[in-house]
C-alpha cells in the first residue's frame, strides 16, 4: 500500500511548524519537506521573535483569535517545559507603549497572554514621551534555536528534509500528491502573487544582561527584547526594500531610537547585526486550491504572508494548513491512496 506524498516547501518558522503539524496528524502520510536555505539563514533567523500580533484587516476576528492563542498555548507548554532551553523559548514579562492612546485598550490578544492590565501613571514617567502603556507577559521564541529543534522533531516523527531550490510548482507534480506552500516572500515568483511584497528589518543582538523585561514602541518602530543570549534591539520595517546590506544610517537611528527608552544600551556591547525581508502582505493566506499541474488537478495548501507576525502565528496557522491537508486527503480518489 502507497502512502500519500506530501511535501512541504520552506524552511522557515512558519514551513517547520506547518511540516510538524502534518506529520503529526497524519503518520501514514510521507512528508518531505524542502527549502533552498535552513538555519541559520533563514528570515526567521533574524525575528526577534516576540508573540505580540497585529490585527489582519479582512480576516475574520475569530480566526485571528485561534491561531494566536493555538500558537501561545504550544509556545507556553515548551516554555514551562524541560525542552525550554534546547528549544529557545522563554516567557517575557514588559510593556509596550504609546504616543497617544490608541482606539483599542485592550486588543483582541489581550486575553491571551499572562497577566495584561494598563500602565500607571508612575510607570509612564520612566517614558515621558508616552502617554498610554499596556504591560503584560507574553513569550520569546529564539528561532536559532527553536527551528533546530523542530526539524529535529519532524524527523523523529518520520518526516524526510532535503536542501533543493523549488522553482515552480510544476517540478513537484510528478513526485507529491499534495504540495504545501510556505514559502514566504518566494510565493511572489513561486505561485506568483502580486500581493506579496519584502519588509526590511534590521536588528542588533546587544550584550546587556542587566536587562530583564521588553519595551515595545506601540508603532513598532523601537523595541528591546531580553532574550537568552542577548538583547534584540530594533528595528526598521520598510516596505518593497530589498536590501540585505546592514545600513549605518539605520543602525544609528535603531540605538537613538532605543536609547530614549533604555539609556543604559550606551553601555551594551554590540554583539552582531541582522537583516531580513519579512513576507509582507495585506492578510496572511491560509488556504487550499486545485492547481492544474503537468495534466492534472493537484491540491496546493498555502501558509504564508505572515508579514512581522510569523514566530506570533506560525503554530496557528500551521494547525489550520494541517486541517486544510485534512480535507484533501479526504476528496482524494481511493485509487490515489492506495
Amino acid at each position: 500500500m502507497k502512502s500519500v506524498k506530501v511535501v512541504v516547501v520552506g524552511a522557515g518558522v512558519v514551513g517547520f511548524s506547518t511540516a510538524v503539524c502534518i506529520v503529526e496528524a497524519f503518520p501514514s502520510c510521507s512528508v518531505t519537506l524542502l527549502a533552498e536555505k535552513f538555519s541559520p539563514d533563514t528570515t526567521s533567523d533574524v525575528a526577534a521573535g516576540i508573540l505580540i500580533p497585529a490585527e489582519s484587516p479582512d480576516i475574520p476576528l475569530v480566526r485571528q483569535r485561534r491561531w494566536f492563542k493555538d500558537s501561545f498555548d504550544h509556545l507556553l507548554a515548551i516554555a514551562q517545559s524541560q525542552d525550554s532551553p534546547e528549544a529557545g523559548v522563554m516567557l517575557s514579562s514588559g510593556c509596550q507603549i504609546f504616543r497617544k492612546t490608541p482606539d483599542n485598550l485592550k486588543p483582541f490578544w489581550s486575553e491571551f497572554v499572562i497577566g495584561f492590565r494598563l500602565m500607571t501613571d508612575r510607570e509612564l514617567k520612566r517614558f515621558p514621551d508616552h502617554t498610554f502603556g499596556q504591560a503584560f507577559t507574553t513569550i520569546k521564541c529564539e528561532c536559532l534555536n527553536y527551528l533546530p529543534w523542530l526539524q529535529k522533531r519532524f524527523q523523529k516523527a518520520g518526516g524526510q528534509v532535503r536542501q533543493r531550490k523549488v522553482n515552480s510548482l510544476q517540478e513537484l507534480s510528478d513526485s507529491y500528491d499534495i504540495i504545501v506552500n510556505c514559502s514566504g516572500l518566494g510565493s511572489k515568483d513561486l505561485v506568483g502573487d502580486t500581493q506579496v511584497y519584502p519588509v526590511r528589518g534590521q536588528v542588533l543582538k546587544m550584550e546587556a544582561p542587566w536587562l530583564q523585561h521588553f519595551i515595545r514602541d506601540g508603532n513598532g518602530g523601537a523595541y528591546i527584547y531580553p532574550g537568552m543570549h542577548s538583547v534584540t534591539v530594533g528595528g526598521t520595517r520598510q516596505q518593497g526594500d530589498w536590501r540585505l546590506q546592514v545600513d549605518e544610517e539605520d543602525k544609528k537611528g535603531i540605538l537613538a531610537r532605543c536609547g530614549r527608552l533604555e539609556p543604559s544600551l550606551s553601555k551594551a556591547k554590540i554583539l552582531r547585526e541582522y537583516v531580513g525581508l519579512r513576507p509582507g502582505r495585506r492578510n496572511p493566506r491560509v488556504e487550499r486550491e486545485l492547481v492544474q499541474l503537468q495534466g492534472r488537478r493537484v491540491p496546493v495548501v498555502h501558509n504564508y504572508g505572515h508579514g512581522s507576525w510569523g514566530v506570533t502565528l506560525a503554530w496557528g496557522t500551521a494547525l489550520d494548513a494541517a486541517r486544510l491537508v485534512g480535507q484533501c486527503l479526504q476528496e482524494m480518489p481511493l485509487q490515489a491512496k492506495l
